[in-house]
Protein backbone atom coordinates (compact mmCIF):
# COMPACT_ATOMS: atom_id res chain seq x y z
CA UNK A 1 0.00 0.00 0.00
CA UNK A 2 1.36 3.70 -0.72
CA UNK A 3 0.61 6.67 1.30
CA UNK A 4 -0.26 9.82 -0.23
CA UNK A 5 -0.18 13.07 1.62
CA UNK A 6 -3.94 14.63 2.45
CA UNK A 7 -3.57 18.03 0.27
CA UNK A 8 -1.80 20.52 2.40
CA UNK A 9 -2.75 18.68 6.14
CA UNK A 10 0.50 16.90 6.08
CA UNK A 11 -1.58 13.84 7.24
CA UNK A 12 -0.55 10.67 5.25
CA UNK A 13 -3.16 8.62 3.96
CA UNK A 14 -3.55 5.19 2.33
CA UNK A 15 -3.94 5.30 -1.48
CA UNK A 16 -7.47 3.73 -0.83
CA UNK A 17 -9.83 4.77 1.71
CA UNK A 18 -13.01 2.62 2.92
CA UNK A 19 -16.35 4.06 3.31
CA UNK A 20 -18.22 2.88 5.83
CA UNK A 21 -21.62 3.55 4.42
CA UNK A 22 -22.96 -0.09 4.88
CA UNK A 23 -22.05 -0.15 8.34
CA UNK A 24 -25.30 -1.38 10.15
CA UNK A 25 -27.59 -1.73 7.12
CA UNK A 26 -25.85 -3.97 4.36
CA UNK A 27 -23.31 -5.64 6.72
CA UNK A 28 -24.14 -6.60 10.21
CA UNK A 29 -21.54 -5.42 13.04
CA UNK A 30 -19.76 -8.93 12.39
CA UNK A 31 -19.35 -8.54 8.61
CA UNK A 32 -18.28 -4.88 9.34
CA UNK A 33 -15.58 -5.87 11.34
CA UNK A 34 -14.03 -7.97 9.04
CA UNK A 35 -14.08 -5.63 6.45
CA UNK A 36 -11.95 -3.15 8.97
CA UNK A 37 -10.22 -6.11 9.62
CA UNK A 38 -9.45 -6.82 6.01
CA UNK A 39 -8.47 -3.29 5.24
CA UNK A 40 -6.03 -2.74 7.99
CA UNK A 41 -4.08 -5.83 6.74
CA UNK A 42 -3.73 -4.35 3.80
CA UNK A 43 -2.20 -1.66 5.29
CA UNK A 44 -5.56 1.03 4.83
CA UNK A 45 -5.46 3.79 7.66
CA UNK A 46 -8.23 6.09 6.21
CA UNK A 47 -11.69 5.31 6.76
CA UNK A 48 -14.74 7.93 5.98
CA UNK A 49 -18.29 7.58 7.93
CA UNK A 50 -21.03 10.14 8.12
CA UNK A 51 -23.46 10.78 10.20
CA UNK A 52 -26.22 9.96 8.62
CA UNK A 53 -25.32 6.47 8.55
CA UNK A 54 -27.81 4.44 9.80
CA UNK A 55 -28.78 7.34 12.09
CA UNK A 56 -24.97 7.20 13.53
CA UNK A 57 -25.03 3.41 13.62
CA UNK A 58 -21.74 3.71 11.07
CA UNK A 59 -19.63 6.30 13.38
CA UNK A 60 -21.08 3.56 16.97
CA UNK A 61 -19.58 0.48 15.13
CA UNK A 62 -15.97 2.20 13.28
CA UNK A 63 -15.77 3.85 16.71
CA UNK A 64 -15.64 0.27 18.29
CA UNK A 65 -13.14 -1.00 15.71
CA UNK A 66 -11.13 1.76 16.08
CA UNK A 67 -10.73 2.24 19.91
CA UNK A 68 -7.58 0.02 20.37
CA UNK A 69 -5.69 2.14 17.72
CA UNK A 70 -7.01 5.58 17.43
CA UNK A 71 -3.81 7.23 16.72
CA UNK A 72 -2.67 4.72 13.53
CA UNK A 73 -6.04 5.74 11.60
CA UNK A 74 -7.50 8.54 10.02
CA UNK A 75 -11.44 9.01 10.18
CA UNK A 76 -13.18 11.54 8.57
CA UNK A 77 -17.16 12.40 9.25
CA UNK A 78 -19.95 14.31 7.99
CA UNK A 79 -22.58 16.77 8.79
CA UNK A 80 -25.44 17.93 7.24
CA UNK A 81 -28.23 15.95 6.72
CA UNK A 82 -31.62 15.62 9.44
CA UNK A 83 -30.69 13.48 12.33
CA UNK A 84 -33.95 14.19 13.95
CA UNK A 85 -37.23 15.82 13.71
CA UNK A 86 -36.75 19.11 15.17
CA UNK A 87 -36.39 21.94 12.33
CA UNK A 88 -32.83 22.35 13.71
CA UNK A 89 -31.76 19.45 13.14
CA UNK A 90 -29.89 20.00 9.71
CA UNK A 91 -28.17 22.19 7.53
CA UNK A 92 -24.78 23.42 7.90
CA UNK A 93 -25.76 26.48 10.96
CA UNK A 94 -23.60 26.69 13.63
CA UNK A 95 -25.98 25.39 16.00
CA UNK A 96 -26.37 22.04 14.10
CA UNK A 97 -22.80 22.11 13.07
CA UNK A 98 -21.82 22.13 16.98
CA UNK A 99 -24.62 19.66 18.06
CA UNK A 100 -23.94 16.87 15.18
CA UNK A 101 -19.92 17.00 15.80
CA UNK A 102 -20.27 16.74 19.43
CA UNK A 103 -22.71 13.85 19.13
CA UNK A 104 -20.28 12.35 16.29
CA UNK A 105 -17.41 12.72 18.77
CA UNK A 106 -19.34 10.50 21.07
CA UNK A 107 -20.58 8.05 19.20
CA UNK A 108 -16.75 7.47 17.44
CA UNK A 109 -15.59 7.40 21.25
CA UNK A 110 -12.80 10.11 20.11
CA UNK A 111 -11.27 13.67 21.05
CA UNK A 112 -11.20 14.47 17.44
CA UNK A 113 -11.78 13.63 13.89
CA UNK A 114 -8.73 13.96 10.98
CA UNK A 115 -10.89 15.76 8.58
CA UNK A 116 -14.97 17.02 9.25
CA UNK A 117 -16.79 17.03 5.85
CA UNK A 118 -19.72 19.52 5.38
CA UNK A 119 -22.21 17.12 3.72
CA UNK A 120 -24.21 19.51 1.09
CA UNK A 121 -23.87 22.82 0.19
CA UNK A 122 -26.73 24.92 2.64
CA UNK A 123 -27.83 27.97 0.71
CA UNK A 124 -29.71 29.39 4.11
CA UNK A 125 -26.57 29.72 6.17
CA UNK A 126 -23.46 32.41 4.95
CA UNK A 127 -19.76 31.43 4.46
CA UNK A 128 -18.25 33.47 6.55
CA UNK A 129 -21.11 31.89 9.60
CA UNK A 130 -19.72 28.08 8.50
CA UNK A 131 -15.86 28.95 8.72
CA UNK A 132 -16.64 30.59 12.00
CA UNK A 133 -18.34 27.63 13.18
CA UNK A 134 -15.57 24.92 11.42
CA UNK A 135 -12.26 27.47 12.90
CA UNK A 136 -13.86 27.21 16.17
CA UNK A 137 -13.45 23.33 15.80
CA UNK A 138 -10.46 23.56 15.03
CA UNK A 139 -8.74 26.03 17.74
CA UNK A 140 -10.88 23.52 19.85
CA UNK A 141 -8.69 20.58 18.79
CA UNK A 142 -12.21 18.35 17.71
CA UNK A 143 -11.41 18.76 14.02
CA UNK A 144 -7.75 18.46 12.65
CA UNK A 145 -9.13 19.44 9.42
CA UNK A 146 -12.17 20.56 7.24
CA UNK A 147 -13.64 19.28 3.76
CA UNK A 148 -16.56 19.95 1.63
CA UNK A 149 -18.98 17.17 -0.04
CA UNK A 150 -21.20 17.54 -3.09
CA UNK A 151 -19.90 21.35 -3.74
CA UNK A 152 -19.71 23.00 -7.13
CA UNK A 153 -16.30 23.92 -7.26
CA UNK A 154 -17.47 27.87 -7.01
CA UNK A 155 -18.92 27.22 -3.90
CA UNK A 156 -15.59 26.10 -2.53
CA UNK A 157 -13.62 28.93 -3.95
CA UNK A 158 -16.77 31.12 -2.32
CA UNK A 159 -15.33 29.11 0.93
CA UNK A 160 -11.68 29.84 0.15
CA UNK A 161 -12.47 33.03 -0.55
CA UNK A 162 -13.87 34.20 2.94
CA UNK A 163 -11.81 32.17 4.38
CA UNK A 164 -9.14 33.80 2.97
CA UNK A 165 -10.72 37.56 3.82
CA UNK A 166 -11.33 36.52 7.55
CA UNK A 167 -8.60 34.80 8.28
CA UNK A 168 -10.39 31.57 9.01
CA UNK A 169 -9.56 27.95 8.59
CA UNK A 170 -10.11 26.76 4.71
CA UNK A 171 -11.30 23.72 3.00
CA UNK A 172 -8.37 21.39 2.84
CA UNK A 173 -10.06 18.37 1.15
CA UNK A 174 -13.04 17.73 -1.13
CA UNK A 175 -15.29 14.71 -1.59
CA UNK A 176 -16.95 14.38 -5.25
CA UNK A 177 -18.84 11.63 -6.76
CA UNK A 178 -16.34 10.51 -9.87
CA UNK A 179 -16.21 6.87 -11.87
CA UNK A 180 -16.29 6.11 -15.35
CA UNK A 181 -19.82 6.64 -16.08
CA UNK A 182 -20.30 9.92 -13.70
CA UNK A 183 -16.78 11.95 -15.09
CA UNK A 184 -18.40 15.66 -14.50
CA UNK A 185 -15.47 16.20 -11.32
CA UNK A 186 -12.36 16.43 -14.44
CA UNK A 187 -13.90 19.72 -15.60
CA UNK A 188 -13.61 21.89 -12.56
CA UNK A 189 -13.26 20.26 -9.48
CA UNK A 190 -10.15 18.55 -9.94
CA UNK A 191 -8.14 21.59 -11.41
CA UNK A 192 -9.34 23.79 -8.86
CA UNK A 193 -8.20 20.89 -6.23
CA UNK A 194 -4.65 20.42 -8.04
CA UNK A 195 -4.43 24.53 -8.40
CA UNK A 196 -5.26 25.24 -4.83
CA UNK A 197 -3.79 22.07 -2.85
CA UNK A 198 -6.49 20.03 -1.97
CA UNK A 199 -6.85 16.24 -0.68
CA UNK A 200 -9.34 14.57 -3.28
CA UNK A 201 -10.73 11.26 -1.91
CA UNK A 202 -14.05 10.18 -4.18
CA UNK A 203 -16.84 8.31 -3.80
CA UNK A 204 -18.99 5.71 -5.72
CA UNK A 205 -16.34 4.38 -7.82
CA UNK A 206 -18.32 1.36 -9.46
CA UNK A 207 -21.30 3.99 -9.98
CA UNK A 208 -23.39 2.22 -7.49
CA UNK A 209 -22.76 -1.53 -9.20
CA UNK A 210 -23.24 -0.42 -12.60
CA UNK A 211 -19.61 -0.89 -13.79
CA UNK A 212 -19.75 -4.79 -12.34
CA UNK A 213 -22.08 -5.52 -15.25
CA UNK A 214 -25.03 -7.16 -12.98
CA UNK A 215 -27.33 -4.87 -14.05
CA UNK A 216 -26.76 -5.69 -17.71
CA UNK A 217 -28.24 -9.22 -17.37
CA UNK A 218 -31.97 -9.71 -16.82
CA UNK A 219 -31.31 -11.42 -13.07
CA UNK A 220 -29.42 -8.17 -12.32
CA UNK A 221 -32.51 -6.21 -13.60
CA UNK A 222 -34.66 -7.54 -11.00
CA UNK A 223 -32.96 -6.36 -7.74
CA UNK A 224 -30.11 -3.92 -6.40
CA UNK A 225 -29.69 -0.19 -5.75
CA UNK A 226 -29.83 0.66 -8.99
CA UNK A 227 -33.12 -0.79 -9.24
CA UNK A 228 -34.93 -0.44 -5.53
CA UNK A 229 -33.27 3.25 -4.64
CA UNK A 230 -35.36 6.25 -6.02
CA UNK A 231 -32.16 8.10 -6.10
CA UNK A 232 -29.57 5.77 -7.65
CA UNK A 233 -31.95 4.65 -10.55
CA UNK A 234 -32.64 8.40 -11.38
CA UNK A 235 -28.36 8.77 -11.51
CA UNK A 236 -27.73 5.94 -13.79
CA UNK A 237 -31.19 5.33 -15.79
CA UNK A 238 -30.63 5.57 -19.70
CA UNK A 239 -29.23 4.13 -22.74
CA UNK A 240 -25.92 5.86 -22.41
CA UNK A 241 -25.58 4.31 -18.81
CA UNK A 242 -26.69 0.67 -19.94
CA UNK A 243 -23.83 0.12 -22.57
CA UNK A 244 -21.20 2.15 -20.27
CA UNK A 245 -21.99 -0.76 -17.93
CA UNK A 246 -22.09 -3.67 -20.09
CA UNK A 247 -19.51 -2.51 -22.44
CA UNK A 248 -16.97 -2.23 -19.02
CA UNK A 249 -17.77 -5.01 -17.94
CA UNK A 250 -17.17 -7.46 -20.45
CA UNK A 251 -13.86 -5.34 -21.33
CA UNK A 252 -13.01 -6.13 -17.95
CA UNK A 253 -13.54 -9.78 -18.35
CA UNK A 254 -11.40 -9.45 -21.59
CA UNK A 255 -8.25 -7.84 -19.50
CA UNK A 256 -9.01 -10.97 -17.29
CA UNK A 257 -9.75 -8.35 -14.55
CA UNK A 258 -12.93 -7.98 -12.06
CA UNK A 259 -14.84 -5.05 -12.66
CA UNK A 260 -14.54 -3.60 -9.23
CA UNK A 261 -10.65 -4.07 -9.45
CA UNK A 262 -10.88 -2.29 -12.96
CA UNK A 263 -12.84 0.14 -11.66
CA UNK A 264 -11.41 1.31 -8.77
CA UNK A 265 -7.82 1.08 -10.53
CA UNK A 266 -9.28 3.43 -13.22
CA UNK A 267 -10.00 6.12 -10.48
CA UNK A 268 -6.79 5.60 -8.83
CA UNK A 269 -5.26 6.39 -12.19
CA UNK A 270 -6.21 10.18 -12.09
CA UNK A 271 -3.21 11.76 -10.27
CA UNK A 272 -5.72 14.84 -8.97
CA UNK A 273 -7.13 11.80 -6.76
CA UNK A 274 -5.77 10.98 -3.37
CA UNK A 275 -8.07 8.34 -2.88
CA UNK A 276 -11.16 6.52 -4.07
CA UNK A 277 -13.60 5.37 -1.34
CA UNK A 278 -14.07 1.67 -1.08
CA UNK A 279 -17.63 0.35 -0.64
CA UNK A 280 -18.62 -3.44 0.33
CA UNK A 281 -21.72 -5.09 1.90
CA UNK A 282 -19.70 -7.75 2.81
CA UNK A 283 -16.43 -8.92 2.69
CA UNK A 284 -16.25 -11.05 -0.15
CA UNK A 285 -17.52 -8.09 -2.18
CA UNK A 286 -14.68 -6.27 -1.00
CA UNK A 287 -11.28 -8.81 -1.75
CA UNK A 288 -11.31 -7.19 -5.39
CA UNK A 289 -11.62 -4.01 -4.65
CA UNK A 290 -8.40 -4.32 -2.33
CA UNK A 291 -6.95 -5.79 -4.92
CA UNK A 292 -6.92 -2.61 -7.11
CA UNK A 293 -3.57 -1.37 -5.92
CA UNK A 294 -2.03 -4.16 -7.42
CA UNK A 295 -3.40 -3.21 -11.27
CA UNK A 296 -1.41 0.00 -12.66
CA UNK A 297 -3.10 0.50 -15.62
CA UNK A 298 -1.41 1.13 -18.80
CA UNK A 299 -2.08 3.87 -21.48
CA UNK A 300 -3.64 1.40 -24.04
CA UNK A 301 -6.05 0.38 -20.96
CA UNK A 302 -6.91 3.52 -20.34
CA UNK A 303 -7.30 4.95 -23.87
CA UNK A 304 -9.66 2.08 -24.45
CA UNK A 305 -11.78 3.00 -21.30
CA UNK A 306 -12.09 6.58 -22.92
CA UNK A 307 -13.91 4.92 -25.64
CA UNK A 308 -16.39 3.47 -23.66
CA UNK A 309 -16.98 6.69 -21.53
CA UNK A 310 -15.33 9.73 -23.31
CA UNK A 311 -13.64 12.42 -20.89
CA UNK A 312 -16.26 15.64 -21.12
CA UNK A 313 -15.16 18.81 -22.85
CA UNK A 314 -13.19 21.27 -20.34
CA UNK A 315 -15.51 24.15 -18.84
CA UNK A 316 -14.60 26.12 -21.76
CA UNK A 317 -15.65 23.84 -24.11
CA UNK A 318 -12.23 24.46 -26.25
CA UNK A 319 -11.56 20.62 -26.89
CA UNK A 320 -9.52 22.13 -30.13
CA UNK A 321 -6.93 23.56 -27.00
CA UNK A 322 -5.99 19.46 -25.89
CA UNK A 323 -2.86 18.46 -26.34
Amino acid sequence: MNYKSLGKTGIKVSELCFGTMSFGSRANKEQSQRMYSMCREQGINFFDCANVYQKGVAEEYLGSFIAAERDKVVITTKAYGAMGDDVNAKGCSAKNLQNSLHQSLKRLGTDYVDVFFLHHYDPATSEEEVLRTLDSFVRDGKVLSVGVSNYAAFQVERLLRVSDVKHLVGVQCIQPMYNLAKRMAEVELFPMASAEGMGVITYSPLAGGLLTGRYSKAEGKKSGRLVENPKYKARYEGVFYEQVGSSFAAYADQLGMHPATLGIAWVMANQAVTAPILGAADPEQLKPALDAPAHRLSEEVLKHLDTISPPLPPAHDRTDERS
